[in-house]
């Protein structure tokens, strides 16, 4: 206590003497500029442009001069594809909150246990995610092929007619989803896995002398211990599905009739392939608000424990 008071006492010249002696500016003037300038370079200077760019209608060829101020937005907020690609996006962010989550949470209480069985299965459920997405679009879409898939010879096994999944308006997305749960649960699983790993084991052992049943030292032990790891988990799920893209591109390349596109899809067919970078330009200024305030909103809300 006496050293933090004389330390305080000291004037700041001395007190900076003192941390360069450390090491500790030493270490924020060597790190933080390169730093700065990779930030800035890749991420402020390109969100800027974008946001520069988004008032003009623009190709991409030569310097942006076609100014039509906020004509972009409002064709945003008219096309009744971009309102089809939110609604999808929002769908993702349920299924991996509802659906891929759980999976990945019960899959993670029967093979957290450091056992070479259990190895394998993780090593089996987390393949998917390792996985290039580009390469997991292009595996389901000759799953789910109606002519020569697995899908097709399932469906004349059982004497029906082809089923082309990916071509009807009403099951394509529903596929999609389910070669995301499919690619990310692994991703969770590993996630829970770790968590669980640190649950004192004399907790449950206490939880089972007292006579609580598996679930309940689930609901009453477990969980409640890897609550931290739930909300990053949740975290990760909801920006993804803001972000997802790489799996519907080689699937359904947002068809059949634009019912398959994201807001990232969206993007990259109305605005990158037809040269128009303005709207595209306008549609990622979007992403990156929506993203932003869901970010900010989580950290508000559900990450207040973590401050500590």
């Amino acid at each position: 206590m006496a050293t933090a008071a004389t330390s305080r006492r000291l004037p700041a010249s001395e007190r900076l003497r003192r941390s360069l002696g450390n090491g500790r500016v030493s270490a924020i003037l060597i790190l933080l500029p390169p730093a700065l300038i990779l930030f800035t370079l890749f991420v402020i200077l390109p969100l800027g442009e974008s946001g520069y760019y988004s008032f003009f209608n623009w190709n991409g060829y030569g310097a942006p001069g076609d100014f039509v101020g906020l004509e972009n937005y409002q064709r945003i907020a008219g096309h009744s594809i971009f309102h089809k690609a939110v609604g999808n996006t929002v769908k993702i962010v349920a299924v991996s909150l509802l659906i891929q989550m759980p999976l990945a949470l019960a899959l993670a209480l029967l093979i957290f246990r450091k056992t070479p069985t259990n190895a394998v299965f993780r090593l089996i459920f987390f393949v998917p995610y390792i996985l290039a997405e580009v390469a997991a679009g292009l595996i389901w879409s000759f799953v789910f092929d109606g002519n020569y898939g697995i899908t097709a010879s399932v469906a004349q096994s059982l004497g029906m007619d082809s089923l082309f999944i990916l071509a009807d308006r009403d099951w394509a997305f529903v596929a999609v989803m389910t070669v995301i749960v499919w690619k990310y649960f692994g991703f969770h699983m590993m996630i829970y896995i770790a968590a669980l790993q640190s649950v004192p084991e004399d907790l449950i052992e206490a939880g089972r002398i007292e006579g609580a049943k598996r679930l309940q030292i689930v609901r009453y032990v477990q969980i409640p211990h890897i609550k931290p790891a739930i909300i990053v988990s949740a975290f990760f799920a909801i920006i993804g599905a803001l972000q997802v893209f790489d799996v519907i591109i080689p699937l359904t390349n947002g068809g059949p009739s634009n019912q398959t596109h994201t807001i990232v899809t969206y993007l990259y067919t109305f605005g990158l392939t037809r040269l128009n970078i303005g709207f595209g330009s306008a549609v990622g200024v979007i992403l990156f608000v929506a993203a932003i305030t869901v970010a900010v909103f989580y950290q508000r809300f559900f990450m207040k424990g973590d401050k500590a």
